[in-house]
This record gives structure tokens, sequence and C-alpha cells, in this order.
């Protein structure tokens, strides 16, 4: 038997990389020709071989146990336990039985043409890999099609759709699944108290990153439900910072000449901890129009007994996030989801943001490009953020009179009175005679009501039955990143942390199994059938 070994970790692994030497006799080709191989090409049922007879014997040897005294004894639990071990080792001798019987019965082809045209018409029996599965390490035996200069072929690995590395797909999915749910120790346990096998930590890592790398292209070929015509097409954006590692963190741009006394020193980047590189989010849902006043909004001063209209209610929820892209890519991927909903442009498009002066403009040129009509309107939770703030400066410690200011000054800005709310604002803090740091405040308050004024009408969008609250976006921040990647201690690399926050957006999307069965058929175009002529696998 031939070993093809991986390079990169030493293990038994699926070569496609080991090439026959120009001018070198093949010492299979006498024995693949007198259809000679090792003992596993000998179990073929039909010719008389021993199929399944390491299986059958480790399903006599658990029977036996089952029907002896020994397990008489035993509570439901220790029963369990010991069905839980040695029943994986009998999936795993199944699985190992049926891989050698198929190595017996894999047919000589008379030539295998690679995806160049050059042909293999030489032949080894005896090349095995090892596969690391979800019962246990098994053993893949095929034949290798060689030619002298060129590597060697292997279409039993194309009809099982083996990966490249050791690890199956089995593994990989888990990986897939439970890396994302906590931290990769966590995964390690739960993999191990599924399969038997502890993996370590890097490969948990790399088998996460293989599982995502599909995640462009699957969102790029999936069709999503088309909503009703009627209804409001939402999208929305924000970022979040992760806790990085120093070679993982973007390069700060060259600050630029200052006047005045020269600044504090401060640590270098390399003294600095925790240091953050923003993620971006993108959502978009759909939603059918709720309109509302704004006594629906701010019920606190609503009649006693009155019963605000619900808000629109998002469905179809999508979910991106990248922190390898910079924002510019992840909006434009929200546009392309967008316009796969609705690619005639036939709905209302709403943008809710935060008030971030590059998500704005990003979407206004995403909007011209696809000549779509898009209408932004900035959260009303920032903006009640802000008018709390102001609203600490000038009513200080009186946390009663700071309310009620707070509600009339919102109840005028959903009213469309933003910029003589932030009139009202400068004119206050002025007569309060507040300078400096106390004033701040109010000034920031009074800024963003001027210049987000274009993105605050209120009126239209609560007329119009449009959201007027980033919860989505914010809450897919909170679930994405921070319930996962803000985990005490974690500093992340820039592989990692992209490989989780797209697995988490795959499974809050619920696309994972569908994702998964296209990730797979991917697999098999990339790793097998772009090696072989016209791109097609032979018929082995």
């Amino acid at each position: 038997m031939t070993a093809d070994l991986d390079t990169r970790c030493g293990e038994l692994y699926a070569s496609g990389g080991e090439v026959l030497p120009a001018g070198r006799a093949d010492r299979g080709d006498a024995a693949a020709a007198a259809g000679g191989g090792g003992d596993r090409r000998s179990l073929d049922g039909s010719a008389g071989g021993a199929a399944f007879a390491a299986s059958r014997e480790r399903f006599g040897s658990l029977i036996g146990f089952l029907d002896g005294a020994d397990a008489a004894g035993l509570s439901h639990a220790e029963l369990e336990e010991h069905l839980d071990v040695h029943g994986r080792e009998l999936l795993r001798c199944l699985l190992d039985d049926h891989l050698a019987l198929r190595a017996a019965r894999e047919q000589r082809l008379e030539q295998v043409v690679d995806d160049e045209g050059k042909v293999r018409t030489r032949v080894e029996p005896g090349h095995v890999r090892a596969l690391e599965t979800v019962f246990g390490t098994v053993s893949v035996e095929r034949l290798a099609y060689r030619a002298p200069g060129v590597a060697n072929l292997h279409p039993g690995d194309a009809a099982l759709n083996l990966p490249v590395e050791r690890h199956s797909h089995g593994l990989r999915k888990l990986c897939a699944l439970e890396s994302p749910r906590g931290s990769f120790d966590g995964a390690i346990d739960a993999i191990c108290r599924q399969t038997g096998i502890r993996l370590a930590k890097r490969q948990v890592e790399e088998l996460a990153g293989l599982a995502a790398m599909d995640f462009e292209d699957f969102y790029d070929w999936r069709r999503p439900a088309q909503g009703k015509r009627g209804d409001l097409l939402v999208l929305s954006a924000d970022g979040k910072g992760i806790v990085m590692r120093a070679d993982a963190l973007r390069t700060r741009a060259p600050a630029r000449p200052r006047a005045g006394p020269a600044p504090k020193p401060r640590l270098s980047g390399e003294e600095q901890q925790n240091r953050k590189r923003m993620a971006e989010i993108g959502a978009v849902y759909d939603a059918k129009p709720a309109p509302r006043t704004p006594a629906d909004i701010l019920t606190s001063a609503a009649p006693e007994g009155y019963d605000p209209a619900p808000g629109p209610v998002a469905r179809n929820k999508w979910l991106t996030a990248s922190i390898v892209n910079a924002p510019a890519e992840v909006i434009k991927r929200t546009f392309d989801e967008a316009e796969r909903r609705d690619p005639k442009h036939r709905r209302t498009w709403v943008a809710l943001v935060d008030g971030a002066n590059h998500q704005i403009e990003r979407i206004k040129l995403e909007a011209r490009k696809r000549k779509v009509k898009i209408t932004i309107v900035v959260d009303l939770v920032h903006v009640l953020t802000y008018l709390w703030n102001a609203a600490g400066c000038l009513h200080p410690n009186n946390d009663q009179n700071a309310a009620q200011w707070v509600h009339r000054q919102a109840t005028k800005v959903l009213q469309g009175q933003a910029r003589k709310v932030a009139a009202t604002i400068r004119r206050q803090a002025t007569n309060a005679r507040l300078e400096g740091a106390r004033r701040t405040p109010a000034d920031e308050a009074a800024n963003y009501l001027t210049n987000k004024a274009p993105y605050l009408d209120y009126p239209t969008a609560l007329k119009q039955g449009w959201p007027i609250a980033t919860g989505i976006v914010e809450g897919a921040c909170r679930h994405l990143i921070k319930d996962r990647m803000d985990i005490t201690g974690a500093r992340w690399g820039l592989a990692g942390a992209e490989a989780i926050l797209k697995l988490r957006a795959i499974i809050a999307n619920r696309d994972f199994e569908e994702y998964w069965r296209y990730h797979l058929a991917q697999e098999r175009h990339h790793v097998h059938e772009t090696r072989y002529h016209n791109h097609t696998i032979p018929a082995t």
C-alpha cells in the first residue's frame, strides 16, 4: 500500500501533488493489469470475500456483552455510557468496512484526463489515506491514476467527495455549529462529547474557517422569498468594535500636524491593550406598513386607557457581517440582498441608520448607482439619547423636570420640528449661562438635531407606517458580536473573527442546512470536478 502524506500536518491524506517522475516505470501497472491489489480489494462479497467481517464481529461482541452477566448488573446510565462508546466504535467499523468494499469494487478506467487534457493511463492500486470522521479514524483506499511529470488523480476521492484535509465534512459541520455558540474550548468539549474525538483548538478554528468560506457565494446564488408588493423593504447598517490581536488591527493613517502645545505622551500600539477593530453589520427585512402617531411612540403622556397602535413587525430578516471588508462592501451586499427581493424596485425602500455620516453617504451612493429611491431615517433612540444628555446639563439634580423636558422636546421632534428643538436647546443653555464642559452635551444635541434634520422626517415616517428605530440591527450587533466575540479575555485574529461572524449570521438567518448542502456541492466542484476534463468526474 502507498500512503499519501500531507506535508503540512504529516498525516495521511489525499495527495493531489504526488508526481511520477518522467521516465520512471510505474510499479503498479503490472499488478493493476493483472487485477492485483492489497488485501482490502479482495473483500467483494461477489468474489467470496468477507465484507463487513470486522463489523459483524464487533456487533456480535456487543450483543454478547448485553446478553451476559456483566451487563445484567449495570444501571441504565452505565449501559448508556457503554453503548455510547462501543456503539460508536461499531459505527466506525461499519464505515471502515464499507469503504473497504468500495475499494474492492472500484473499476479500473482505461484512462483519466485532467482539466488540461493530459491523459493518465497508468494505474496503481493500494493508495491509502486516513480520514478522521465523527465515529473515529478510518482508512480510504483507492486507485491512483498516474503519468510522468503530472500529479496523481484519484476518482475514488471525488466519488466520496473527500476533503483535502484529514478531517471529514461531518467534523467540519460540528465545528461550524459549535464554534459560533461559545468559546473554542467549549466547542472542543462539545464535539468530544458527541464524537469521543478531541480536536486541537487550532484545528477547530481552521475547520470553522473552511466551513464559512462560501458565505458570499451562497447568498449570491440563493433566491429569497419575494415579499408582497405593498410591504416595506427595510435596510439597516451599524458597526461594533471587536478586540483584536495587534497583527489584526487596521493600520492607522498618520496624524495631521496640529497647532498648539504637544499632546501628552500616549502608549505605543504594542503597549495598548484591548484595541478594537470595527466590524460592520447589515440587515434587510420585510415589514407591513403600520401607521402611528407620536402618542403611539411616547406613551407616557397618552391618556389613561389609551391603546397604542403596534409598529411594523420585521419578517424574513437577513443579516450579514464582516470585519475584513470595509463598511462600503457590507452596505453593497445589503443592497444586493434588497435587490434580490425587489429587482424591479416596485416596493418602498427605507434605510434606518444611527446617524453615522459614512453610512449615510454609502447608502446614498449605492442608491444612485442602482437608480432606486430610498428614504433614510435616523434612529429615534439615538435622538432620545442626545436629548437626555442635554437634559442632564439643563436640569441637573432634577430627574422629574428632566424627564418632562425630554418628553416635550421628543414630541416636537416627532412632529417634524427638529431644528426648532435645536434652537431651544442652545437658547436655554445660554440663558442658564452654561460654559465649557457643562455646556458640551447641550451643544452636541443641538448640532446632532441640526445636522440630521433632513433624516428626521418622522411625521412622514409615522403616517406611512415606516419603522423609526434600528432595533433589528442593534440586536444583530449584540447577537452576532457581543454575545460571542466579547467573551472575557478574547482577542481575535482576522480570519477567525470573520469566520465566526459569518457562521453566526448564517445560523441567525436560519439558512444553515441549505448553506451546508451548497457548501458541500462547492467542495465537490472546487476540490474534485475542476481537476478533470470538462469538469466531469469519471464514473468509477
